[in-house]
């Protein structure tokens, strides 16, 4: 008989274990499905319908910023436009949604890397998040370059980065392969030159403590995956609430079925039953 759980979708919870691979956990409300151990399993997942904000917990026709209700989309400093976009923080302005918020998230140490994800990127992210934020994105291999001390100033160094490297995932590429491991150390000795003015720059404005760089080894990530898909379709709970198959992997935030893949963050807050063997 299959096991049957019931909850609202959270994003996985991920781990390295000793061997670089990746454990994941699917948390259905309360409840954490441990999931590489049902690599080879048949699994069905099947949304109700019912969708309750992650915040307030009150019950939304649709999830906004990936698992809130429209006001507090419109409230929460977490579902602002600077989240995806460091470099337009406005706490100085006096306008943040949350300012204790903001002091909390925001004005703490940062990183800059550099990942191999479906080719080189340039990301950023808050020191609590490594090396989780890498998993997310499906990187097989993570170089942090920069240590900053606020959100604001790691989106201005990354600005300055982008004129040289990209800092979008190709999803679809990701989830085909394993990238080919890539001398990041390399990459970044020879980036790292062609924006000292931009640095000079923050620094002239935040202080010269505001950017320090780092000399850090290279993370490898593994990922329990025992085939990838040659063409990717991409589930979608809200026009087929049931979805069923063999899990052939997981990478990144994406579950990989023999037939496509659903990425689990875009439907944070989704009430689901689980049924696997």
């Amino acid at each position: 008989m299959p096991t049957t759980e019931i909850g609202a979708l959270r994003k996985m919870i991920t781990a390295l274990d000793d061997s670089g691979t990746v454990q994941y956990q699917l948390p259905l409300g309360d409840f954490l499905l441990p999931l590489n151990d049902l690599i080879g399993s048949s699994i069905t997942l099947n949304f109700n319908g019912v969708i309750n904000c992650q915040h307030c917990g009150k019950r939304t026709k649709k999830s906004y910023s990936q698992g809130f209700c429209f006001p507090c989309m419109q409230k929460l400093a977490q579902c602002d436009m600077c989240i995806l976009k460091p470099e337009t923080c406005h706490y100085e302005q006096g306008t943040c949604r949350e300012p204790q918020w903001g002091e909390q998230h925001c004005f703490t140490s940062h990183f800059v890397y550099l990942a191999n994800t479906s080719g080189v990127k340039v990301g950023i992210t808050r020191h609590t998040q490594l090396p989780t934020r890498w998993i997310d994105q499906g990187a097989t291999q993570a170089l942090p370059i920069f240590k900053v001390n606020t959100r604001l100033q790691s989106g201005l160094v990354e600005i300055a980065l982008t004129e040289f490297i990209n800092d979008k995932t190709n999803w679809r590429t990701m989830l085909k392969e394993n990238a080919q491991d890539i001398d990041l150390k390399k990459i970044a000795a020879e980036l790292i030159p062609q924006i000292e003015s931009s640095l000079e720059n923050i620094k002239l404005k935040y202080g010269a403590e505001a950017i320090t760089a780092l000399q850090e080894q290279i993370t490898h990530i593994s990922y329990p995956v025992t085939k990838f898909l040659t063409k990717i379709n991409s589930f979608n709970l809200d026009k087929n609430p049931i979805l069923s198959g063999l899990l052939l992997g997981i990478k990144g935030q994406y579950l990989i079925f023999e037939h496509g893949v659903i990425n689990i963050r875009k439907f944070t807050s989704y009430n689901v039953s689980v049924d696997y063997n």
